[in-house]
């Protein structure tokens, strides 16, 4: 008969974190901390349903989470989109889980089957959170930093919608959860220094002080001190211990009173309940296990099977998402009988105001009968100056480029720190905190964010950017400086592959018009769009005039035939913004030596793209097509064909006077002919 050896394998001895869950866990169970428990029980089911996802964070911060939704928050679970809500920024959006339970367990429409299906295709429920999946996230979250960023811009809209609007309409807060991470990313201290500078004391951060990141215990790679970090940014700071529901209402009781942005450093335990894994990496971005998920439950003493969630339990979770309702009904009586009922109404939905475009239009007008020679950023400043007094939500900014950029228009006041009643924003020199902002400031609703910088530092941008491309929202980015015609700067500056890197971002509308004509047309086209958001691409060098018509706006097909040909076409020089002049000189040269040639300008790719292909083989010609832009020909073939020739960049640029480098490089009239000539035989 077999006998069972006795286990002589030594017992891993708890870590101080797993020694201080298992003291919390011998306490009584509180009403509250059963409800933080649904948290956790929904989480751990959810990601070993899924075979992924990230628990630990959940279940660490579902004693905070829970403190904020049943105590401070201001929320109405039937209206999760009712305007004067407080706001709530999951930024550590791998922990998606803990928004998605609080969702469901509020009653704000996030079903038990939504929760099953976690990560799965079609589930509202995703793997990070994902702005329009549900009306109760906020923003999409996921790569660290961002969700923080953008509160700042949720925080300051509210500032100036109140500026504008007044307290009666608009009071509320913004919330956010962030992780080691989210604090480790560079974007985070621009958000924060910005934040603390304009003094956003209704902007607070509960900090998941948990010590643990992916590769293990934080202190392989930080040894910062986040408070006094904070504290010397402006920021009012205080540390709590996050399982203890009383510390954590004191802290946030204590943020609503301050004069300051406020960081709360929440200490968790990572996978709370979890016996073995709790306060280790091992709970951060893998299920559990079902062994280890079934022992975390038992340790809460859940005692209930997968996704269920006791009767009793569900319903205080749901008093709870009633607690704003009454409030929301005297917003609402508020808003009927005010006097900006309607212009807020129609600011909040993003509708444009009546007769907007008329300013435009008679610019268009003046611009046809002055054809002036100026750079495109000049002519957007004066597309501005007609706009922003006809759009009051549009708001504007740089990244400390004001007088490069163009963006400020005369007589509109700037935002300072306590004072929101302008409209313009001085950013400083934070590109990545200044585009998260703008889409908070786009997401919160009721403004119309654009700014400025050069078009070479999209790259600090890209990452906000390319999620307000994902988002759809509008906002719009004024980027200068466009090519090697900004000369002497060289190449640092020089941006001869950031047009091929923006045109690749899925929804983002690039415009690069050729004169003040364009520039005017695709500033309506950028304002217009409602459902993504929109770069102009503008030169630094002055241009000649090269439309007269002012009726239609011909860049709103993305591309269209500006000069047509003598006789039967023979080439088509296709070409965008400062290099449209040099396709019409070239143009001029070929049509002397009897080549029939057009001209085509094409601002928008996207745009043209969009066009059936009829139109499009009417505009482009089946015949030689030649490219001409001072940038590289990532993309060009598209629209050249196999056959087609590109008259551009092939490297980096240089130091030296505009004009001189488009001869050093080749980006000619008549270099342009030749190419032609040489292939026309």
């Amino acid at each position: 008969m077999a006998t069972t050896e006795p286990d002589t394998q030594p017992r891993a001895e708890p870590t101080p974190a797993q020694a201080a869950q298992a003291l919390l866990l011998a306490r009584p169970a509180s009403e509250e901390r059963r409800m933080a428990d649904a948290i956790r029980a929904l989480a751990i089911d959810a990601v070993e349903q899924a075979k992924s996802g990230h628990p630990g964070m959940p279940m660490g911060m579902a004693d905070v989470a829970t403190v904020l939704f049943t105590r401070f928050l201001k929320y109405d679970a039937a209206d999760p989109r009712w305007h004067d809500r407080d706001r709530f920024v999951l930024s550590a959006g791998h922990g998606s889980m803990l928004l998605y339970a609080l969702l469901h367990l509020t009653g704000a429409g996030m079903g038990i089957e939504d929760i099953r299906n976690f990560r799965q295709l079609h589930s509202p429920a995703a793997g990070h959170p994902e702005y329009g999946e549900h009306p109760g996230i906020e923003t999409t979250t996921g790569p660290l930093g961002q969700g923080l960023a953008t509160a700042v811009g949720m925080a300051l809209a509210e500032r100036m919608l109140a500026a504008r609007f007044g307290k009666s309409l608009v009071d509320h807060r913004t919330w956010v959860i962030a992780s080691d991470g989210d604090l480790m990313e560079g974007i985070s201290h621009e958000a924060a220094s910005f934040a603390g500078h304009m003094q956003l004391d209704r902007l607070c951060v509960l900090y998941d002080d948990n010590n643990i990141s992916i590769d293990g215990d934080t202190s392989i790679s930080l040894s910062d001190d986040a408070l006094r970090r904070f504290q010397a940014y402006g920021w009012a700071t205080r540390r709590v211990d996050g399982h203890d529901h009383e510390q954590v209402a004191a802290a946030i009781a204590w943020a609503t009173r301050n004069r300051k942005p406020t960081l709360i450093a929440c200490r968790t335990i990572i996978g709370f309940a979890a016996p073995t894994k709790a306060g280790t990496a091992a709970s951060h971005g893998a299920p559990l296990g079902a062994q280890e998920a079934a022992a975390a439950k038992a340790a809460m003493g859940w005692n209930h099977g997968p996704f269920e969630v006791p009767d009793g339990l569900k319903a205080r979770w749901e008093d709870a998402g009633r607690r704003g309702a009454g409030t929301r009904r005297s917003w609402l009586k508020r808003l009927a009988n005010h006097a900006q009922k309607d212009e807020f109404d129609r600011a909040m939905a993003g509708r444009l105001p009546e007769a907007w475009h008329e300013p435009l239009a008679a610019l268009r007008a003046k611009h046809a009968e002055d054809r002036p020679k100026i750079a495109t950023r000049i002519a957007s400043q004066r597309a501005l100056e007609a706009l922003v007094p006809a759009v009051p939500e549009m708001v504007g900014g740089s990244a400390d480029l004001t007088g490069s950029n163009n963006t400020n228009v005369k007589g509109i006041p700037a935002v300072s720190p306590g004072n929101y009643a302008g409209r313009y924003i001085h950013y400083g020199v934070r590109e990545h905190g200044m585009a998260a902002a703008m889409n908070g400031m786009a997401l919160h609703g009721g403004i119309i964010p654009y700014s400025g910088t050069f078009l070479v530092f999209a790259d600090y941008l890209r990452p906000a950017l390319r999620l307000a491309a994902l988002m759809r929202q509008r906002v719009i980015h004024v980027l200068t400086h466009d090519s090697i015609g900004l000369g002497e700067d060289g190449p640092t500056h020089q941006p001869v592959e950031t047009l091929a890197s923006l045109r690749v971002i899925p929804n983002l509308a690039v415009f690069r018009p050729a004169d003040a004509m364009e520039t005017a047309e695709c500033w309506e086209l950028a304002v217009k769009r409602a459902d993504g958001p929109s770069v102009l691409a503008l030169s630094r060098q002055n241009l000649p005039a090269l439309r007269f018509d002012h009726g239609e706006n011909r860049c709103a097909r993305g591309g269209y035939v500006l000069a047509e040909p003598s006789g039967t076409r023979r080439a088509t020089l296709i070409a965008t913004g400062s290099e449209v002049h040099l396709a019409i000189a070239a143009r001029a040269l070929l049509e002397a030596e009897g080549i029939p040639t057009a001209v085509v300008s094409l601002p928008s790719w996207e745009l043209f793209a969009l066009q059936d292909e009829s139109y499009r083989a009417q505009v482009l010609g089946d015949v030689l097509r030649v490219g001409i832009e001072a940038a590289l020909p990532f993309g060009w073939d598209r629209w050249l064909g196999p056959e087609g020739i590109f008259i551009g960049m092939q490297g980096f640029g240089a130091s030296a006077p505009a004009d001189e480098l488009y001869r050093h490089f080749g980006i000619t009239a008549e270099a342009t002919v030749a190419a032609v000539k040489k292939r026309l035989g």
